[in-house]
């Protein structure tokens, strides 16, 4: 107690300032207790002070005057001093010294005036009351007490219970039920119970009792009772143990307990005249036994699920049936009562909230609600606490609804007035409810209204002072929806009214809310309730009941159950659906129709159920074999497409779950976006184009609509419009572009890792082709202002987000376009001048504006010394443009005009349609045709003002600082070749670009280089294409060879435009000198000569990618020559060796790679179909003889003069000798037939020069062989005349001379080698043929490092040398001039026979060796070579015809073993009777597939060869024709060859392996 200490100087001045002190201390401690604060305080001070005096500190009649004084300041004063002192009175009486005892007995008899005696007596002990003289004797007083206690507390009184006397309990009984109205009140009707009581001694117990039976029976008298109760009520506890009597009565079986006794206790718990505890250990059943039955409940459900999900046998289903009828008869017999459950209804029917939920914590969730009559009663009282609130902010205008009436007790909870009421207890009842709120839709339109009411506000509230309370009541509505609208709507028999109502909130979500739910519903919700459970099981067998049924004729029919279905379990229904679908795809067009009687939150459910099904973790998105993408996947892109298309579903949640996937570095997911922009958007990504759809897409929007695609996907309007808000409202759209771009490359070297390569190729074209489709999609539907305030700058996407260049020019393209129009537009309304001429000018300056800048930024995305060949202006220009810019496609617009005429006359002449749909037909079709027409003016207009800004850019374009090489080279890397592989249109674009520049007459352009760049070097190309790659590659070169083609067809185009035009140059002088020198210009046909090698280089790097025997070289090519099968092949020989190889390939594959025989398949027929078009070699180029051999050959203008250009690498020099060397090494050799035969050796040398030249006067001619071969040997000296060099040239003409010798005498023994040993010389062949096709990479021999010496110094020279014609330069040393002069002029002499092959030859090492071929026909060899035989026995009049019939069927018998193919033996056979039937000279089928020997072997070989020749034939030479010198010279050396095949083989694979090296 002693909490509070006098200070000592109070003590010692206590008369001075003590006292005064004290005092005052109390007042001011009285004045707090007045306020409310304890009184200990008081009680201490007046402890301390009376401490002082029982310990003699101060004197007792000042602390007792003191005290006396005290006693005015508060009522109960006396009693806290007695208090005081019995503390004291305890304390000093177990105290030893009794001057303090007695001091405590003075003070208290001190103060005996001031404090009662009956409050002392209270407080003190007998003893000291004694001792006070307050009473006798203590021991008297005590036993008095013990007395009057079991007097009070241990007497029993006897009562009158009812059967003792009836007549006061009936008096009571009459009481109780009289009419309570006017002046009765419950404190009157008391008064009489009491003398009732008194008079007749009722039993007080009884009494309540009978109280409690008369309210049970009047329970609308709640009030009066109550308070009547209330007032006669003494302990709780007693009225609780009545109540638990009244319960137990009724818990026998087959007895109900009634709802009134519920109500009165309902009534007593919410008025706190009793406790829920007391009362609810006397209910049953006990908790355990409900917990037990809710199990029971979940169990049952889940073997109802299963048993609907087996397959059930027809006898188990007969014996499963009785058994659950035996069940529910059981179940039937006895429900049970349960008093808990009663009671809770009873609490919740008059409103008492706070017992009710107590009662319901005791139960398992839901368990309660989910007794109808609970459920019911919990959403009256919901409607009730919601009402106010919801006719303020929830009720829809023109909507009444009916009045509620609020409950009369005030204890009930509180409506709610506002948002933030609600979290008061109005969450909490609804999530008490659960899905059992599906009893009450009324209630449930109401919650979801009041939830679109309170999203309205949340989004149009922005103070930041109410965020926090917004949020946490936007939560509590996500939970309400989690746990109790989804799971109701689940187990509302489809109700759509309902589901588009809760659509009305869902849509306010944002898709991650929404998706989160649907997940939740579907994959939580229905395990949690054993309705639920069953419901789903129940959705499904219905589910499958419908799709077993689905087809296309039952549509409508299936649609409206699987509608019905739908409103309630959407996402159970449509996760069997989709896994249906992605079983049998065939299903997607019915499921698609049958979706029309959805409603909207259905749909936004099948959007989410998509996404789920689609990011399967369990699923593998690629076949087992890993090289396609798996079909599941493939059938739901289908179902994406045409779904989103045709229903109105959000689009967002698809989008950012591609987006998603590509963020990861996955990319199959791009299939989905592919087929939803297709299907939305009409935009359609094919490489099966045909030439008129192809044509359609360079026109403009409408023209593409209506031509350009297969499907004419009508009335995308909308869809697009759908997607593009989709794209712009989530800004999806540029980080979707930007992705696909990164994820190219991505695909090949981050995800294509252990794929296999023939799906890392499918998803890169997947990869590609959506990028183009999305970005002309973009393109199409976007503003300009949109367009250009989402896509930055070229150098931004290429440094900053690393876009590939064709990527960020695709996509920077149209914002060019709109740029330079709008700029147009602006300038026209500045200057009005309608003159053609100003509004190109006009035009031009908008282009200069725009790119500029464009310019500048192109210098950043490659090194500076790319610039010192293209001007960024021209690199620009290429890869802003389009096809759309170059031409107009005027016969694609005439063709869909006069489709649309056909369409008019089709619908007048039909007597079926109605006459207003008529009308409306014609009038669709005739506003078409005029929109085509104003279109294609338009774009004839555009064409002009752009091809005039070409014609005043074109100056500027190319920089004459490095070699016209280098010049195409930089074109080709970073123009031609990335564009044309990046769509169609494209691959056009660049065939038509060339061709724009070479019409334009560009400087600094050859175009004859860039042709031949592209025409001989497309193995290495088509090798790293894909797929579609390889499609659209096959187009460019299609298109290229379609002008090619037009100007070798007639040499009025040819002339009209190519003559005169610098890309015709073949010599490139100086600038001092004239360079429109006719001599200077390619003539008509030294060009056909020129194609004729393109075709060859064509050929053989056809063959060689079909002999690889690899899966994408096979592919592609195959892919490729089918694209370009209009223009190529059109010679006969060249077609034939194709047509083996690719009959080979069909024999092979058949088995193997089912995909690459139906594509060689393919070829094959096609190939048959075009070679009535194809003719022989000499009507494809010109090739004539010399009409007398008296006649000089360089003496002859044409083609087979020394001044042509070596344009074809068909034949070499020796013309058949190497020829028939062709046949037995075709298939293994690896290198090209000529030495001249590089990508751009017959068009220039290798530092760019043009060596093309016309034919000139025999002296011009022979001065320039004179200075060719003075440079030549400049060259060789340079690096390659060291003394080493020298002694390897000797050593390598001494093994030249005796191989010489040793195929002289193997010549002559031929005849007589046994058929035993030809067959071991072929066996032995074939093996080394073999070991050549391996040995690729060997060691080169000295020649080929000769070479390489030599193109070293060349390239050091390249600058120095201004014109180079194409002159005769010798092949070998100067040591050798005289022999090598001789053998020159019989090669000429020779050469007449062959034209295409005479072509000057130049050195190896003057050109670097460009072809990329390892293999080469050699079916064409074969055929030609035996036609060539034959022309040669008709003409020889030496008498060799027997011998030489013998040699050619050696050589046949060869040709067919090697081949391998029955059928070769017969096709060659049927080319050889042709021929003969036509006449045609030995000179139409000129071998294309030589194996050439490496540099200075060759050269040694030839100049042996002519002098031997000369010796043996120097007067059949003089006197006889070309032909005859040709048969003879073509005899001799095919002895040679074949002795050499059979001697040399070792040797030759050396020489095979050191061409392949240098290569």
């Amino acid at each position: 107690m002693a909490t509070l200490i006098l200070p000592g100087e109070w003590i010692k001045n206590w008369e001075k300032s003590g006292k005064h002190e004290f005092v005052q201390l109390c007042k001011e401690l009285t004045e707090k207790t007045d306020h409310g604060s304890d009184i200990r305080d008081i009680q201490a001070a007046l402890y301390e002070l009376c401490w002082q005096v029982v310990h003699g500190n101060l004197k007792l009649d000042l602390v007792a005057s003191v005290l006396g004084d005290m006693m005015e300041l508060r009522d109960d004063m006396p009693s806290i001093l007695a208090d005081v002192f019995s503390i004291l009175d305890l304390e000093t009486g177990a105290l030893e010294e009794k001057n303090k005892r007695e001091h405590y007995t003075q003070l208290v008899g001190a103060c005996l005036f001031f404090v009662p005696e009956a409050i002392l007596k209270e407080r003190l002990d007998p003893e000291t009351l004694e001792s006070l003289g307050l009473i006798k004797q203590a021991h008297q007083f005590n036993q008095k007490i013990v007395k009057i206690k079991t007097k009070l507390f241990y007497k029993q009184q006897k009562f009158n219970l009812l059967r003792e006397e009836n007549e006061g309990y009936a008096k009571l009984i009459t009481e109780l039920g009289q009419e309570l109205s006017g002046n009765i009140t419950s404190h009157l009707v008391l008064e009489s119970i009491k003398s009732l009581i008194g008079c007749f001694n009722l039993d007080p117990n009884r009494v309540l009792d009978i109280i409690l039976e008369v309210y049970e029976s009047r329970s609308d008298q709640d009030e009066f009772f109550l308070s009547l109760i209330k007032s006669y009520m003494c302990e709780p506890l007693t009225l609780c143990h009545i109540l638990g009597f009244k319960f137990k009565f009724y818990q026998e079986p087959n007895e109900e307990t009634p709802k009134s006794l519920y109500h009165i206790a309902a009534a007593l718990l919410h008025h706190n005249l009793i406790e829920l505890e007391d009362l609810y250990v006397h209910l049953m059943p006990v908790d355990a036994t409900i917990i037990e039955e809710h199990k029971r409940d979940i169990s049952e459900a889940k073997q109802i699920a299963r048993k609907l999900v087996m397959v059930v046998l027809p006898s188990e289903k007969s014996e499963d049936k009785d058994k659950e009828k035996e069940k529910e008869e059981e179940k039937n017999e006895k429900p049970p009562d349960n008093q808990k459950l009663g009671l809770l209804e009873a609490l919740l029917r008059i409103g008492d909230w706070h017992n009710a939920q107590s009662i319901m914590d005791q139960m398992p969730s839901f368990y309660a609600t989910s007794h109808k009559a609970i459920a019911l009663a919990l959403c009256q009282l919901v409607h009730l606490t919601v009402e106010p609130l919801y006719r303020r902010a929830g009720l829809p205008k023109g909507a009444r609804g009916c009045v509620m009436h609020p409950l009369r007790s005030k204890r009930a909870p509180r409506p709610a007035e506002n948002f933030e009421d609600l979290r008061r207890d109005t969450f909490s009842m609804i999530c008490y409810l659960g899905p059992h709120l599906s009893h009450d839709p009324i209630l449930f339109a109401k919650i979801v209204r009041l939830g679109k009411s309170f999203m309205k506000e949340y989004q149009s509230d922005g103070r930041p002072d109410v965020k926090d309370k917004m949020e946490t009541l936007l939560s509590c509505f996500l939970s309400i929806a989690d746990q109790v609208l989804l799971p109701s709507l689940s187990l509302m028999e489809c109700n759509a009214c309902m589901s588009e109502e809760l659509w009305g909130l869902f849509k306010l979500f944002p898709y991650q809310h929404r998706y989160r739910l649907y997940g939740q519903w579907k994959n939580e919700t229905y395990t949690s309730h054993p309705l639920l459970v069953k419901v789903k099981a129940q959705t499904v067998e219905r589910a499958k009941y419908i799709m077993k049924r689905l087809t296309k004729e039952n549509v409508k029919q299936s649609g409206r159950q699987i509608g019905k279905l739908s409103h309630s379990n959407p996402t159970i229904l449509f996760d069997y659906m989709l896994s249906q679908i992605q079983w049998y795809d065939n299903l997607i067009v019915p499921v698609v129709d049958s979706l029309k009687y959805l409603t909207s939150l259905n749909y936004d459910v099948l959007a989410y159920c998509i996404i789920e099904a689609l990011a399967n973790p369990e699923k593998e998105k690629m076949k087992h074999d890993d090289t396609t993408i798996s079909s599941w996947l493939q059938s739901l892109a289908s179902l994406c497409g045409a779904v989103f298309r045709k229903y109105p579903i959000e689009l967002a949640g698809l989008l950012q779950y591609v987006t998603n996937q590509l963020k990861a570095g996955k990319s199959f997911d791009l299939l989905i976006l592919k087929e939803v922009v297709q299907k939305m958007a009409g935009i359609e990504i094919t490489d099966e184009m045909t030439s008129e759809q192809l044509e359609a897409m360079t026109g403009g929007e409408q023209l593409k609509a209506e031509g350009g695609y297969f499907g004419q996907i009508r009335n995308t309007k909308k869809s697009s419009q759908r997607l593009k808000d989709a794209l712009l409202d989530h800004e999806l759209a540029l980080p979707l572009c930007l992705l696909m771009a990164q994820q190219r490359n991505g695909v090949v070297f981050l995800e294509g890792g252990e794929k296999h390569l023939k799906l890392v190729g499918h998803l890169y074209d997947q990869c590609h082709d959506t990028l183009l489709q999305f970005g002309g999609f973009l393109a199409s539907n976007l503003s300009t202002e949109d367009y250009i305030k989402r896509v930055p700058s070229i150098d931004i996407l290429c440094n900053q987000f690393h876009t590939p260049h064709d990527a960020a020019f695709f996509l920077s393209r149209p914002m060019y376009a709109h740029q330079i129009l709008s700029k147009y537009d602006e300038l026209k309304k500045t200057e009005k001048g309608n003159r053609q001429q100003q509004k190109v000018h006009k035009y031009v300056a908008a282009c200069e504006q725009v790119m500029t800048p464009v310019h500048e930024a192109v210098v950043s995305l490659h090194p500076a010394r790319v610039w010192d060949d293209l001007r960024p202006q021209f690199y620009a220009t290429f890869w802003s443009l389009t096809m759309y810019d170059l031409a107009v496609p005027h016969s694609a617009y005439e063709r869909e005009v006069n489709k649309l005429k056909v369409q008019i006359k089709a619908i007048e002449e039909n007597p079926e349609i109605p006459l207003n749909k008529k009308k409306k037909e014609k009038e669709r079709c005739t506003a078409l045709q005029e929109k085509l027409q104003e279109e294609e003016k338009k774009q004839l207009e555009h064409v002009q003002r752009v091809l005039h800004r070409l014609k005043l850019e074109k100056d500027n374009w190319l920089l004459a600082k490095s070699t016209k090489n280098e010049t195409i080279t930089k074109f080709l890397q970073l123009c031609l070749f990335p564009r044309c592989i990046f769509s169609s249109i494209d691959a056009v674009y660049c065939a038509r670009f060339v061709e724009l520049v070479h019409q334009q007459k560009t400087p600094n352009f050859c175009t004859l280089l860039c042709y031949d760049r592209v025409f001989s070097a497309i193995i290495y190309t088509v090798a790293s294409c894909t797929e579609n790659e390889s499609h659209r590659y096959g187009r460019f070169l299609s298109c290229m060879l379609e002008t090619v083609t037009r100007w070798h067809s007639d040499r009025a185009i040819y002339e009209k435009e190519c003559v005169n035009y610098p890309g015709f140059l073949t010599i490139f002088r100086a600038t001092g000198f004239d360079g429109g020198n006719k001599a200077d210009q390619l003539d008509y046909e030294n060009f056909r000569h020129v194609v004729h090698k393109w075709h060859y280089m064509l050929t053989k790097a056809s063959v060689h990618c079909l002999e690889t025997g690899d899966y994408t070289h096979i592919r592609n090519i195959l892919i490729v020559l089918t694209k370009i099968l209009p223009c190529y092949p059109k010679v006969l020989n060249l077609g034939q060796a194709l047509e083996c190889r690719v009959h080979k390939i069909c024999l092979e594959e058949k088995d193997k790679r089912p995909d690459l025989y139906a594509l060689a398949m393919g070829y094959s027929g096609r190939l048959k179909g075009q070679k009535v078009h194809m003719v022989p070699e000499n009507e494809f180029h010109h090739k004539e003889q010399p009409a007398r051999s008296s006649t000089p050959a360089n003496q002859q203008n044409g083609p087979g003069s020394t001044g042509k250009p070596a344009t074809s690498t068909i034949k070499t020099e020796e013309g058949t000798e190497d020829g028939d060397r062709g046949k037995d090494k075709s298939q293994g050799t690896t290198k090209p037939v000529n030495k001249a035969n590089s990508a751009a050796a017959k068009v220039t040398t290798s530092n760019g020069n043009g060596a093309l030249n016309s034919t000139k006067a025999i002296k011009e001619r022979d001065d320039k062989e004179k200075s060719g071969k003075e440079k030549k040997e400049k060259k060789e000296k340079t690096p390659g005349s060291t003394p080493e060099t020298k002694a390897e040239n000797r050593r390598e003409k001494q093994r030249d001379e005796r191989a010489g010798k040793e195929e002289r005498v193997a010549r002559e023994g031929k005849d007589k080698t046994p058929k035993a040993d030809r067959e071991k010389v072929k066996a032995e062949e074939k093996s080394g043929k073999d070991d050549k096709a391996k040995a690729g990479n060997g060691e080169p021999m000295e020649p080929s490092r000769e070479r390489d010496a030599i193109k070293e110094s060349k390239s050091k020279e390249k600058g120095d040398r201004g014109a180079v014609a194409g002159s005769l330069k010798s092949p070998v040393p100067r040591s050798e001039s005289a022999e090598s002069e001789r053998d020159h002029k019989r090669r000429k002499l020779d050469s007449h026979s062959s034209p295409s092959h005479s072509s000057s030859v130049k050195d190896n090492s003057n050109e670097p060796k460009e072809s990329t071929s390892k293999h080469h026909a050699n079916y064409n060899s074969v055929s030609r070579s035996k036609s060539r035989e034959r022309e040669m026995e008709k003409k020889d009049s030496d008498g060799t015809q027997g011998r030489s019939k013998e040699k050619k069927e050696d050589k046949d018998r060869k040709d067919r073993k090697r081949d391998n193919a029955v059928n070769d033996r017969e096709t060659s056979q049927e080319s050889k009777r042709k021929k003969d039937e036509n006449g045609t000279n030995s000179t139409k089928n000129s071998p294309a597939g030589d194996s050439p020997l490496s540099a200075e072997k060759e050269k040694s070989k030839r100049s042996k060869s002519s002098s031997k020749e000369k010796a043996e034939s120097v007067k059949p030479e003089r006197t006889s024709s070309g032909g005859k010198k040709e048969s003879r010279h073509d005899k001799e050396k095919s002895e040679k060859k074949e002795k050499r095949d059979s001697s040399g083989g070792k040797e030759e694979k050396k020489h095979h392996k050191s061409s392949d090296k240098h290569r």
